[in-house]
């Protein structure tokens, strides 16, 4: 018989997460986060899949929610299981956009610091977990990541 991890019970089943790389004229929109775990780290926007919503749907209302951009061609990049944030097990869903308008703002300034735009080959440090992901299968292709990178 397997023994069952001794983790509390608001953490009995993984949760979804969407991460979203926002990509113009070859930056990604980056904000520093603040107030959870990855504090001081670099993140795309992102946040908890709700009920019966799409991919799509989530990283659109996210980015708009955090930042107040429009995003257009939302479309899947990688799926991530994430055991990093040890009791909490994440199910990471990647997904890209590209910017259709506005400027960022700092909707949510009790989670994040800022918002601005980074070239790819000029990225800050440290980057979140799930914005490296997005990263690694920005550049080689990586699809799957079935453990944190």
């Amino acid at each position: 018989m397997t023994q069952e991890p001794s983790h509390s019970s608001s953490f009995s089943v993984p949760r979804v997460g969407v991460n979203v790389m926002v990509v113009k004229d070859g930056k990604v929109l980056l904000g520093k986060r603040k107030g959870a775990h990855g504090e001081g780290e670099y993140a795309s926007p992102g946040g908890s899949l709700e009920m019966m919503e799409s991919f799509a749907a989530c990283a659109t209302r996210e980015t708009l929610e955090e930042c107040g951009i429009r995003i257009k061609n939302v479309r899947f990049q990688f799926c991530a299981n994430s055991l990093h944030f040890d009791p909490r097990h994440y199910v990471c869903i990647g997904m890209i956009a590209d910017w259709e308008s506005g400027d960022p703002v700092n909707l949510e300034p009790d989670k994040c610091e800022s918002w601005d735009w980074y070239d790819l080959d000029a990225l800050p440090e440290p980057l979140f977990i799930y914005c490296r992901m997005a990263i690694t299968s920005y550049r080689e292709g990586i699809r799957c990541m079935d453990s944190d990178i």
